[in-house]
């Protein structure tokens, strides 16, 4: 049995965005392209707006969103928005629906704008991609809002907080995947301090009660995630699953089914691989994972553990109904 995908981080926009020659319709450039999509049956896809700490976040930002903007048009014969009129009956048309979300809140400020300019950016942004799925704060580094993965000892900065502030209300949740340990604590405890209405989710991180790994969460923090009413998409990463066991992925699969049924889907991390700088990470993805074409014998080799049920909440049914939530 073949079942729609809903998955909550790829890369195709910053591919777009800074890869010459870049071709969304390329199975050959990236793991995310649009026939490897519509191969594994993707009906909504998460598109990440990424960029790094640097004097050129906010234009490379405003940049993907515009590329984002610009898809929604000239392909509209395979993508169309994900949004509440598309929950309302997901199975009317056959295409893909994709929203964006911004991975590093860098793109809404670098290191030097003002509060004026940061505001300024994120309401322009919003008004382009016309929804945000999620708002990581980092990426794996360090920058004015808190500490990124890899940083040890830098939490919730003054300008994240405010930036938290900005965000509440506006139905858009708060990513945990590239967070640092004390920056996840410090969004949590900011929330719950001064009672913010913003949803709390990992948009594309693994286990590390299966792989003890930085970039991975703690129990304790995917429990809160999950009390929270969140969602947790599994990662497909050989660095972020295990170095050398394949099967490794099912393990961090199976791992989210025992903290709640209703939590946890997909969130691959597809991106432009063939430039990047770190050898010992290649080959990126093992086989088994290593495009979206793959969901459906994923999710084959899943049905000797799980019920169809399941299947369909992995597969789909904890994100449509997360946003559903969310949005209604």
């Amino acid at each position: 049995m073949t079942y729609p995908i809903a998955d909550l981080h790829c890369d195709l926009l910053s591919f777009l965005a800074a890869v010459p020659g870049a071709d969304a319709f390329s199975k050959d450039q990236i793991a995310c392209a649009f026939p490897w999509l519509q191969e594994g049956g993707v009906r909504m896809q998460v598109m990440a707006i990424y960029t790094n700490v640097d004097h050129s976040s906010m234009k490379m930002a405003g940049k993907q969103a515009k590329i984002f903007y610009d898809l929604l048009r000239k392909e509209e014969k395979t993508v169309r928005k994900f949004d509440a009129d598309f929950l309302k009956n997901p199975a009317s048309d056959e295409r893909i629906g994709i929203i964006a979300s911004v991975e590093n809140a860098a793109g809404f400020g670098h290191e030097k704008a003002t509060w004026s300019e940061i505001y300024k950016q994120f309401d322009a942004m919003l008004t382009t991609v016309g929804q945000l799925a999620y708002i990581s704060l980092t990426h794996h580094t360090e920058n004015r809002f808190g500490g990124g993965n890899y940083i040890e000892g830098v939490g919730l900065k003054e300008d994240g907080k405010r930036l938290l502030d900005y965000m509440a209300g506006k139905k858009i949740p708060i990513d945990l995947s590239h967070t640092s340990d004390l920056l996840a604590e410090g969004i949590l405890n900011h929330i719950d301090l001064h009672h913010l209405p913003i949803p709390v989710i990992a948009s594309h991180s693994n286990f590390r009660a299966i792989w003890d790994h930085k970039r991975n969460l703690s129990d304790e923090f995917a429990k809160e995630i999950v009390q929270r009413g969140g969602i947790i998409g599994v990662n497909f990463l050989r660095e972020f699953l295990d170095r050398d066991v394949p099967e490794r992925l099912f393990e961090h699969l199976l791992h989210g089914f025992d903290l709640s049924e209703d939590a946890i889907c997909f969130g691959a991390d597809f991106f432009y691989t063939k430039n990047f700088p770190d050898k010992s990470r290649h080959p990126i993805y093992f086989p088994l994972a290593e495009n979206a074409g793959k969901y459906p014998s994923i999710l084959d080799s899943l049905s000797q553990h799980l019920p169809e049920s399941q299947l369909k909440k992995l597969s789909h049914e904890n994100v449509f109904n997360f946003y559903q939530k969310l949005w209604t």
